[in-house]
């Protein structure tokens, strides 16, 4: 039999001072049964970082052709695509060629460096696509943030990014690796 997907609720109140942009989200996250803990609020992290009323998660890890994240227009064109984790470098091209801007938020410490090593030379020429590594501490002070019913604040000034809950806040260490095309008007 197969294992089913874990439901988590959050209510997410973001303050973003550099867009701005205010709102709070009430959420509901299923976490695929391979999928950490820490993974899940990276999906999270990503979420508050590009906060807007039309965001949406994706089918995840349920669905190669979907990312993790997006934003799409009215129309249903898609204005930004976010994967989270080590996409694979064909995904991310198709990606590149679907929407208007593609982000990837990477982590796994050295496992995100080889990443990059590896896939840097034809990710490079991408003109939409923009990668950030989340630092490993940051990664791990997230998991401890779980619950199965989360009320959570992310605040983000003059690029320094906090994201708490009623007993601690982790301040967010976001690394630039690679940034092309037009991302700052989507999401910095």
């Amino acid at each position: 039999m197969a294992l089913k997907a874990t439901i988590f609720r959050a209510t997410l109140a973001v303050a973003d001072m550099d867009r701005p942009y205010y709102g709070t989200h009430v959420l509901t996250l299923a976490r695929h049964p391979s999928e950490t803990d820490e993974r899940m609020m990276v999906r999270m992290l990503a979420f508050a970082l590009h906060a807007d009323p039309a965001l949406a998660f994706g089918r995840g890890l349920a669905a190669d052709d979907e990312p993790d994240l997006w934003l799409r227009d009215p129309t249903g064109t898609i204005d930004v695509w976010i994967d989270v984790g080590l996409p694979d470098e064909r995904l991310l091209r198709k990606a590149a060629g679907r929407a208007r801007a593609v982000v990837v938020y990477a982590y796994g410490g050295r496992a995100s460096e080889l990443w990059w090593d590896k896939h840097q030379d034809s990710l490079r020429r991408l003109p939409n696509l923009a990668v950030r590594a989340v630092a490993q501490h940051t990664v791990q002070e997230l998991g401890r943030l779980v619950q199965r019913s989360m009320q959570l604040q992310c605040t983000i000034q003059d690029g320094h990014i906090w994201l708490s809950d009623t007993a601690a806040t982790v301040q967010v260490e976001l690394i630039e690796v690679h940034a092309s095309g037009d991302f700052r008007r989507s999401r910095s």
